[in-house]
């Protein structure tokens, strides 16, 4: 049942194959299996677990139950969550304890699901690769001596492992879609707006956005479906009608016209990469769906301006983190300055202190017209490319990164090359824009590839639909790794 999807599970659930108890029990037992090796979890609560298992079988004794009633699920460490740490991956967080749920993870109370845990992520999200952790680096399932990628790559890994059917992730450069494409599992970026961010421990508020991770798009479609909604208490939660995303999968490739970008097909992609993602868009046309060239000319400018925005948000956002409030406080200081400076010198890591430098410095008196102006410019300046683009496909397809998983401690030392990671997932959030990352083969080490299918706001339904119709044709996607065999 671990290779199982969700919506085989919730089958299974519904025909009393199985019950939550004892899919939760073989979640708990290959945790403790495994992660003492992957680092996928910071909090693994056990006791709640079986608790939620309980109340769902009932539940589903009594006729009350949903698709989702029963099935445990995990979360990224940096949503909000009565009654269990919520860490962020940071010595600043490493003892707050929630008093209240985050949005989504109300909802997925509300639906019945279960709680495995709290994911392991890049502190603050701050991160591409989940070594910045203050908990230690979580470890990619394909091999542990890789990174997953980031910062969700705790999620990413607990799926990929089999550890869970399921989990969340948050997406503020790339960091639901690096992460799934590493470590071969399935991730979507929705629309900015689409999903509340109440409770979602801010990084960069324009940018971040709360997704799910699965084994398929169609798992991603039944997540979704409890996620999107209109939230009164997050002021940019769009107010639009519930979808269906599991009931529209059924795309007709044939009117679906393909966006191929030069920019994603240039220099500096792997060429295991490569292969992978022409022989998918050859795939594509082989079912009738067109293939359009395309331009995004101010794309490779998402980069340089996603690292003058989002560590400007930061800078601002995690100001509060003053060792007043709450939160790790210096035990030795001499006055009120000095208490700040060594809280915050304490509590943070390197990453984080270094974007936050930096946010400060291109929103200060002086800098502010030449780096963060500007760059708020150009972000619009790639907004319109897109829209531009969509009005001539439906969807854009390219690699979510340029390569496979990379070795541990390969990049920390080369800040650059680490964001270079990101430079296809970037340019989507910079325009509130939906992508989703799934598998679409292997390179020559056998490491999962990743495909991007980015659409126009609001256009998750396609996004799922072109996916789930390749997945109907492959079986990359449930491919489980050798070194975490079932």
């Amino acid at each position: 049942m671990l290779n199982a999807t969700l919506a085989e599970l919730s089958a299974a659930l519904a025909a009393k194959r199985t019950s939550s108890l004892e899919l939760t029990r073989a979640c708990l037992e290959r945790i403790e299996r495994l992660d003492g090796t992957l680092n996928a979890f910071i909090t693994v609560d056990e006791a709640r677990a079986l608790e939620d298992a309980r109340r769902a079988d009932a539940r589903r004794a009594q006729g009350d139950a949903g698709r989702l009633t029963g099935i445990p699920l995990a979360h990224k460490d940096i949503l909000c969550t009565r009654g269990l740490p919520t860490t962020c991956g940071s010595k600043m967080l490493a003892k707050f304890v929630s008093p209240y749920d985050a949005h989504v993870i109300e909802r997925f109370d509300a639906a019945g699901a279960v709680l495995l845990g709290k994911c392991n992520m890049d502190e603050f999200a701050m991160g591409s690769s989940s070594e910045t952790s203050h908990f230690g680096p979580v470890r990619n399932p394909w091999d542990a001596r890789l990174v997953p990628g980031g910062s969700s790559g705790g999620s990413a890994t607990a799926v990929a492992a089999r550890m869970a059917p399921a989990a969340t992730g948050t997406d503020t450069g790339g960091s639901i879609r690096q992460p799934a494409a590493l470590t071969g599992v399935c991730g979507l970026k929705p629309t900015y707006g689409l999903v509340s961010r109440y409770g979602l421990v801010a990084f960069a508020s324009s940018l971040d956005q709360a997704g799910p991770i699965g084994k398929s798009a169609e798992d991603l479609a039944l997540m979704l479906e409890v996620m999107a909604g209109f939230d009164p208490r997050d002021s940019t939660s769009v107010d639009r009608p519930q979808q269906r995303y599991s009931q529209e999968l059924d795309l007709d490739l044939k009117s679906l016209r393909i966006g191929l970008p030069k920019e994603y097909f240039g220099e500096g992609i792997e060429p295991g990469v490569r292969r992978a993602v022409e022989e998918a868009v050859r795939w594509f046309a082989a079912q009738g769906a067109s293939t359009v060239e395309l331009e995004l000319p101010n794309a490779r400018l998402g980069v340089p301006v996603y690292y003058v925005i989002a560590p400007a948000e930061a800078s601002s956002n995690l100001s509060r983190f003053d060792g007043v409030r709450y939160g790790h406080r210096a035990a030795e200081f001499a006055d009120l300055i000095d208490m700040y400076c060594r809280t915050r010198a304490e509590g943070f890591g390197t990453e984080v202190k270094q974007r936050i430098l930096v946010g400060t410095y291109v929103l200060s008196h002086g800098y502010y017209d030449a780096y963060y102006l500007q760059a708020q410019k150009v972000r619009r300046l790639i907004a319109r490319d897109f829209d531009l683009a969509f009005k001539k496909c439906d969807l854009i397809l390219g690699p979510t990164a340029p390569s496979t998983a990379f070795a541990i401690g390969a990049k920390t030392e080369d800040p650059v090359q680490m964001y270079l990671n990101d430079i296809f997932t970037i340019p989507a959030p910079l325009a509130g824009l939906p992508a989703l990352s799934i598998p679409c083969g292997f390179d020559e080490r056998g490491l999962p590839v990743g495909l991007q299918l980015t659409g126009a706001h609001f256009s998750e339904a396609r996004l799922l639909g072109a996916a789930h119709r390749y997945q109907q044709a492959s079986d990359w996607h449930l491919r489980v790794p050798k070194e975490t065999p079932l």
